[in-house]
């Protein structure tokens, strides 16, 4: 069973092609980086696979919601399965940990429920996230203002979004701009021991190639929208996706 299926996409932005062709599937609990140059499609294709924007052509079915073909289920129900790590991370800044971590579930809860549990968490839901941010180790900054945190204690909130909102498939675009180099190793480490522990689908754009063939055991390469090879790359075709 397909989580997600690709066939023949194409994301337009009025001229200019930012995805041509692109079909690929992804089987649950698969882990798959996406490497490429800048400018290569990656986060366009993130986009699409999360239900955020429409292919111009062809069609993106996630977990089972075609947005082309009018989605059966709820698009808002598929979307809180879809845990979203965009590179700014998506958090807001003057509100609390605690705050940012609710705020995941509020596709599957209604208005009022979503500005109770921003305020007034239930006991439940404060001690889940409790032990989400334990097992990420920043368990202390529960209650601390999310801007007062570094990138990396941010990121992190946000895997905890994630995790609490239940979601099937993490979308990871460019995860370790916002850590020292140093620790981009550990990031990785945390993706895909979580991905494993959960059970999630994991698809993560990179650029460092090393760090994608050491954590990843399927590469797909992207290359002026289309791609250009998927599975296991040779040293032969990393040097031609990068070759101008």
């Amino acid at each position: 069973m397909s989580l997600i299926q690709v066939k023949d996409a194409t994301r337009r932005y009025g001229a200019t092609s930012a995805l041509a062709g692109v079909s690929l599937s992804l089987a649950p609990g698969e882990k798959v980086a996406l490497i490429g140059p800048s400018g290569s499609g990656k986060t366009t294709l993130l986009r699409l696979l999360g239900l955020q924007e429409k292919p111009s052509a062809g069609n993106v079915s996630t977990l089972g919601c075609d947005l082309c073909a009018g989605c059966a289920m709820s698009i808002r129900e598929t979307r809180s399965k879809i845990g979203m790590l965009p590179q700014d991370l998506g958090l807001v800044a003057n509100l609390r940990v605690i705050q940012n971590i609710v705020l995941g579930r509020s596709g599957t809860r209604n208005l009022l429920r979503t500005c109770r549990d921003l305020f007034f968490p239930s006991k439940s839901d404060r001690r889940e996230i409790f032990e989400s941010l334990q097992r990420l180790d920043i368990a202390e900054k529960m209650y601390d203002r999310t801007d007062s945190l570094s990138g990396g204690q941010r990121q992190r909130v946000a895997l905890a979004r994630s995790l609490f909102q239940g979601a099937e498939i993490l979308l990871a675009d460019e995860p370790l701009s916002a850590v020292d180099p140093a620790r981009g190793r550990d990031v990785l480490k945390l993706l895909t021991s979580l991905s494993d522990e959960q059970g999630l689908s994991l698809i993560v754009s990179l650029h460092q190639v090393e760090l994608a063939r050491e954590f990843f055991p399927r590469i797909i390469g992207l290359k002026e929208g289309k791609i250009v090879f998927d599975g296991t790359p040779t040293d032969e075709q990393i040097a031609e996706l990068y070759q101008s």
